[in-house]
């Protein structure tokens, strides 16, 4: 899996559990740093409410599109195209995926299975309670495990589809792992 480049993407949802937002990032394979992002709102779900609905424009953030599903899918794809990736990175990949059929031609991988375990996270304390297989029991979120890899204990997850694809990469970069370890997690 030798990539230039690669995307973080994360989705918020309505209360009826229709995708109202998609934040996509690419990151340089090498570096983690962030290299080009596109943030979709979609239309008319955006009204429909949710959890995180409050968080659509969280910071400021605007979206590059305001538009239907259709519309923001197919423009998702020409942007992945346009930066030659054909795989896709998630904080818990699986709840993305499913709420995203039209990728599913994508490679994706789910940057949890590494965040999570003690045996590939080294922010994950000595003292934390894990699973014999090394997984965390508990706190293995994007907030949680943020907090343990850069130990800034103020961070909180905006629950913006954008803010937070942001800071999956960063998560990526923080566990400092190559691109090809995510293989086969």
């Amino acid at each position: 899996m030798t990539l230039k480049q690669f995307a973080v993407i994360d989705t918020e949802t309505t209360w009826m559990d229709d995708v109202m937002s998609v934040g996509i990032v690419i990151g340089e394979s090498d570096t983690f740093e962030l290299v080009d992002q596109r943030y979709y709102v979609l239309t008319p779900f955006k009204n429909h409410g949710g959890m995180y609905a409050h968080a659509l424009y969280a910071g400021g953030v605007r979206p590059d599109l305001e538009c239907p599903r259709e519309t923001a899918m197919a423009e998702l794809k020409k942007f992945l195209s346009k930066h030659k990736t054909a795989a896709i990175f998630a904080y818990n990949a699986g709840f993305d995926y499913r709420h995203l059929p039209e990728l599913s031609n994508f490679t994706w991988h789910d940057i949890m299975k590494l965040a999570a375990y003690k045996q590939h996270n080294p922010g994950i304390p000595q003292y934390a309670e894990c699973y014999g297989t090394g997984r965390l029991k508990r706190g293995y979120g994007v907030e949680s495990v943020y907090r343990m890899l850069s130990n800034d204990y103020d961070y909180y997850e905006t629950h913006n589809a954008l803010c937070d694809a942001v800071d999956e990469l960063k998560i990526m970069k923080l566990l400092n792992h190559k691109i090809e370890r995510y293989r086969g997690i």
